[in-house]
């Protein structure tokens, strides 16, 4: 049987990209105002379409760098949305990526070209198509991937407290977690670095900072050890 490509249905592929980040004690997601129709200005994912050189991955960095400026940020694809309606412009299928920005350290970086800005994840406007939709599947995949693997430290600064990584880890779980129960999970994993260093702003006596050990991380699970919250 002979194939005959142009006798076949064609479709547009797009890439959206759900970027996390957090700040203070709650976890963020960046938004735009969509700049063309339909849903002209009407606040959506940051999205694109693929280009005839470029394969997904490549895709989903030039749609996120395009906006942040950054291209050396945590990127995951994690679902492929192919409702026939998804789009009432054009058949379109979206394969949905989520990045995760430490806001503290790149907030300055980020392009105010699309009108972008951060809103907790409870207080997040509705989306345009079936953006909500990809925020929740990605949520769900981020709260699998913390709890298994250090992608956590993505969103934060690379010094930072341990009341802060209870405060992000309770803020991707939605759920209160028992202090001394994290803190003693937490150093059982034996991957972070206790420094000198105190933060002063967070109590009269102060609280020590903290890094991750990455290459003591890898050593580890080059020797079998899973990391698990």
């Amino acid at each position: 049987m002979l194939n005959n490509y142009n006798e076949k249905d064609k479709v547009l592929l797009a890439v959206d990209c759900i970027i996390f980040g957090f700040d203070n004690d709650r976890l963020k997601i960046l938004l735009i105002k969509r700049d063309f129709e339909p849903e002209k200005g009407k606040w959506s994912l940051i999205g694109g379409f693929l280009k005839q050189e470029e394969n997904l991955d490549d895709a989903a960095s030039r749609v996120l760098k395009h906006l942040t400026g950054l291209d050396d940020v945590y990127l995951e694809q994690f679902y492929t949305f192919s409702e026939i309606d998804r789009d009432p412009q054009e058949r379109t299928i979206s394969v949905s990526y989520y990045a995760l920005i430490n806001i503290e350290d790149h907030n300055n970086e980020l392009n105010e070209q699309f009108s972008a800005q951060w809103f907790s994840i409870d207080k997040a406007p509705k989306l345009i198509f079936d953006h909500d939709q990809m925020v929740k599947h990605a949520i769900r995949r981020l709260r699998y991937r913390a709890s298994t693997k250090p992608i956590g430290f993505e969103l934060l600064p690379e010094k930072f407290t341990m009341k802060q990584l209870q405060n992000l880890y309770e803020s991707i779980l939605d759920t209160k977690l028992d202090k001394r129960n994290f803190i003693s999970k937490i150093n059982s994993l034996d991957v972070l670095i206790r420094l000198d260093e105190k933060d002063m702003e967070s109590s009269r006596k102060g609280s020590y900072l903290h890094k991750f050990d990455k290459e003591k991380y890898d050593q580890k699970v080059s020797e079998g050890f899973t990391f698990k919250i």
